[in-house]
């Protein structure tokens, strides 16, 4: 995956989550399951990383809100 920048960390209170799971519908199972809670950037698809297992997936958090 590409490298987390830092204005995506930048301040207490923001994450960057990475997802790896088996196939595509876990993942953003698991995305959903975040956003549902929290204010989240979402990807609209997992990618595959030659020689690994499963998918990955990033979104970014802000759990800075109250839960939902």
């Amino acid at each position: 995956m590409k490298r987390v920048e830092e204005a995506h960390v930048a301040e207490p209170g923001l994450a960057v989550v990475e997802i790896a799971a088996a196939d595509d519908a876990t993942a953003l199972a698991v995305q959903e399951a975040l956003a549902a809670r929290w204010a989240t950037a979402v990807a609209d698809h997992t990618t595959r990383e030659l020689g690994e297992p499963g998918v990955r997936l990033r979104c970014y958090l802000d759990v800075r809100q109250a839960l939902r």
